[in-house]
């Protein structure tokens, strides 16, 4: 891998990783324009560093509200930060179930499966319109809808359908407000993605070659600046309503991948 495809990568999982596209459909679609799907042992290691980034960039984004959460948790109290972290948990379940029981059906699914990432990023589209269509909104996060938030997560794991997306249009149509919504959705992927790095360092499944660390540095630093960068506008589109644009992005590039699966 060249160092500007790490840099193009990492900038595509930074900006999609938020912004309600598909960061896991976008990676496959970019590696299988670089090529980058011939390397899937190099490719596994850029995936858990971009990702690694992206988790960095919310925790720095959010980093007033963790440590709200933390200095809650650490009264000892059942209080609203208490709560809050409790629904956290909560949500990652159904994932970390699927995850577990379904990694080896799951993985089949990222090596170049544009067909099918297209038609998830339609899918995406379609939960993006009716989100962005839903009345006005302002409830909290209850405990039952951070388990249907977490449904939706874990059925966000396919590629092509957006995490962010499926989250924040769950939420909306649950009737939770819309900043809210956004607030959770990127605070719940965190323990995941650190989980899941945790997982495949201590099973053995990473080893870092230092011919490639040049390439991983650029990939993380990409990643992480567009991490914070579309964490921090996505938020202010969620609140402004503006979820029917990336509706249209996910529609055009999901209509444009099966085509191309398809005849070329």
């Amino acid at each position: 891998m060249e160092i500007i495809d790490a840099i193009i990568l990492g900038i595509i999982q930074g900006l999609t990783e938020f912004l309600p596209v598909s960061s896991s459909g976008h990676l496959e679609l970019g590696k299988a324009i670089l090529g980058e799907s011939k390397m899937p042992a190099e490719g596994l290691m850029f995936t858990v560093v971009v990702h690694f980034a992206t988790a960095l960039s919310t925790i720095v984004v959010f980093r007033k509200d963790i440590a709200e959460i933390f200095r809650g948790l650490f009264k000892f109290e059942w209080n609203s930060e208490t709560q809050f972290a409790s629904k956290i948990v909560l949500s990652m379940i159904p994932a970390a179930i699927v995850g577990i029981i379904f990694e080896e059906q799951l993985e089949t699914l990222f090596g170049g499966q544009i067909v099918f990432v297209g038609f998830m990023l339609i899918l995406t589209a379609v939960l993006l319109y009716l989100a962005d269509k839903a009345k006005f909104t302002n409830q909290p996060v209850t405990f039952g809808q951070a388990l249907i938030i977490g449904i939706a997560q874990a059925i966000a794991i396919l590629p092509g359908i957006s995490r962010s997306g499926a989250t924040i249009s769950t939420s909306v149509l649950l009737g939770i407000d819309k900043e809210k919504a956004a607030r959770f959705s990127f605070l719940m992927v965190v323990p995941l993605i650190l989980g899941k790095i945790a997982k495949d360092i201590l099973g053995g499944d990473l080893s870092l070659d230092t011919e490639g660390f040049g390439y991983l540095a650029a990939g993380f630093i990409a990643a992480f600046i567009a991490g914070i960068a579309a964490c921090t506008w996505m938020i202010k589109l969620v609140k402004n309503s503006k979820l029917s644009y990336f509706s249209i992005y996910c529609l055009v590039v999901g209509v444009i991948a099966i085509v191309a699966g398809l005849y070329l």
